[in-house]
């Protein structure tokens, strides 16, 4: 067997190497691999022997050889391939490792040059990668080191690779190499034009290439005709959705991953400067149930009292562990999906006996990014790129805009209702207090309609808005929805502002008697 072996990343390559070498192997390398291989004493022959002809252009040129193309596309079960071989003196090459030059991490460091990142452009390994593919029943590639070991495994039982892992493995190095060409095109699309040094880059690039791995197949998409997937990210950002691992129940629909993304990504926006515990209720895409709590069974009862007649069949997510007491009193409903970064052994014994909850539990990285960076929304034949809503409001970043200014108890209700109308579809109005939502009005077309629905939303629940927070995600363009939210009885108000009408909503506020104050930023979630 002849191993061709040239790799940037040398994760684990020394022991591959020295497995291949007991098994008898012959190997080829290149550069910095060869060096490496053969200082921990394994028997390596350079390209340049191997070919008869030198590395020349710093390296640039090494590999793009006959001696190699040939070695690697030569089909076996073609006799005039095989004469071809014998006529040229060409060994065919059985086994191809090879992963390319760092682009992605050279590119990703702000410091980085036009100069760099071209230099960073590997041309001999993804020809090679392809080569060796295209010829996958007689070629072995392997294109990173979470392969090695199977096969390995595979060499060392049978003393071959087989049919089905060299068809995998060809499938993942296609993969790796259109990524790794979908990320040279998205930087350099991304560029103004050449420059000596740092370059400018805009944020959208002239083209997007879309970079995701398939999870699973779902059974059907939004409705029973539809088909549908369940697609992730090369790279998911810790503690979202797609890193989710299912504990127990029935596959994942296409509206459950949709309803627990919005559930997970609203409870997961509450910290401990919050709350101990934060708790969300999501039925159709919408909040139903938001509140905050000493404990994950009081957020929980705290948001069920919202909406319980929604919350039946609905998607529950908390922040924190769910412990039996909690598990318990979420056993009495039907739930769809419950998600949390944990559960104790004597929650999941609860769960068991309901074989029609699904259970998620997601890892909740203390800091760092657990958000999307970009939004991507379908149209006819095109497609929507924007920066993810990620912008969060504190208290020094409100504007004061009424006589009467909301208390301390007020501002923590303001804060907490804008929070969670930042999850609800538009046009959005929220009711809360007490840290917990009151009553929800969502996607309606008038925003006084959704003034309205949250008030009987909340009396159906037998709730009191009397001195209540309401949030409303853009605007009011007139005063008459304010007036509906205060005729509901709400005691003050968070906005964002920006209407031509601003002053007229503001002297209703003041004529009315209640605190409101402007966000300066807008929450439309459509």
């Amino acid at each position: 067997m002849h191993a061709l072996i040239s790799v940037s990343d040398k994760t684990g390559i020394v022991e591959f190497a020295r497995e291949l070498a007991a098994m008898g192997a012959t190997i080829l390398s290149t550069g910095g691999t060869a060096r490496l291989l053969a200082g921990a004493g394994l028997v390596v022959t350079e390209v340049a022997e191997h070919t008869g002809f030198p590395e020349m252009l710093d390296g640039r040129v090494k590999t793009l050889h006959p001696a190699i193309h040939g070695g690697l596309l030569a089909r076996r079960d073609v006799p005039e391939h095989v004469a071809a071989l014998e006529r040229h003196a060409i060994a065919p090459i059985d086994l191809l490792v090879v992963n390319l030059y760092p682009f992605e991490a050279t590119v990703a460091s702000p410091d980085c040059t036009l100069a760099e990142a071209i230099e960073n452009i590997d041309i001999g390994g993804p020809a090679m990668v392809r080569s060796a593919a295209k010829n996958w029943r007689d070629v072995a590639v392997l294109t990173d080191a979470s392969q090695y070991a199977g096969v390995l495994a595979e060499l060392k039982a049978r003393g071959a690779v087989s049919a089905d892992t060299k068809f995998a493995l060809a499938v993942a190095a296609f993969n790796r190499i259109a990524n790794y060409d979908a990320a040279i095109s998205d930087y350099l699309s991304s560029l103004a034009g050449p420059s000596d040094g740092k370059p400018e880059r805009a944020e959208f690039p002239a083209q997007a290439n879309g970079h995701f791995v398939k999870l699973q197949d779902l059974r059907y998409g939004e409705n029973p005709h539809q088909r549908a997937a369940f697609y992730r990210d090369l790279a998911p950002a810790p503690g979202s959705l797609v890193t989710t691992m299912q504990l127990q129940g029935k596959e994942l629909s296409y509206n459950n991953i949709s309803d627990a993304d919005a559930a997970w990504e609203c409870v997961k926006s509450f910290g401990a400067d919050d709350a101990p515990a934060a708790c969300v209720i999501v039925k159709h895409a919408n909040p139903c149930g938001v509140a905050l709590g000493a404990s994950g069974v009081e957020a929980y009862a705290k948001a069920l009292r919202t909406d319980p007649t929604s919350a039946f069949g609905g998607i529950i997510a908390f922040n924190v562990e769910v412990d039996r007491e909690c598990a318990e009193r979420i056993a009495r409903q039907f739930v769809e999906v419950l998600i949390a970064p944990a559960y104790t052994s004597e929650a999941l014994a609860v769960f068991a006996a309901k074989s029609n909850t699904r259970v998620l539990q997601i890892d909740l990285p203390a800091g760092g990014r657990t958000r999307n960076t970009y939004e991507f929304k379908r149209v006819g034949s095109g497609l929507l790129i924007q920066t993810a809503d990620n912008r969060d409001i504190a208290a020094s970043d409100l504007k004061f805009v009424t006589e009467k200014r909301p208390t301390d108890d007020q501002m923590r209700d303001l804060l907490f209702a804008w929070k969670v109308a930042k999850f609800v579809k538009s046009n959005a109005i929220v009711f809360c207090g007490g840290g917990m939502t009151l009553g929800v009005g969502a996607g309606q077309m008038s925003r006084v309609d959704s003034s309205r629905i949250a008030s009987i939303k909340a009396e159906a629940a037998g709730l009191s808005l009397a001195g209540s927070a309401a949030a409303s995600d853009a605007f009011f363009p007139f005063r008459d929805g304010l007036d509906v939210v205060i005729d509901a009885g709400a005691g003050c108000v968070i906005q964002p502002g920006g209407s031509m009408r601003d002053g007229e909503v503001i002297a209703a506020a003041n004529e009315r008697g209640v605190a409101m104050v402007f966000t300066g930023v807008r929450h439309f979630r459509h």
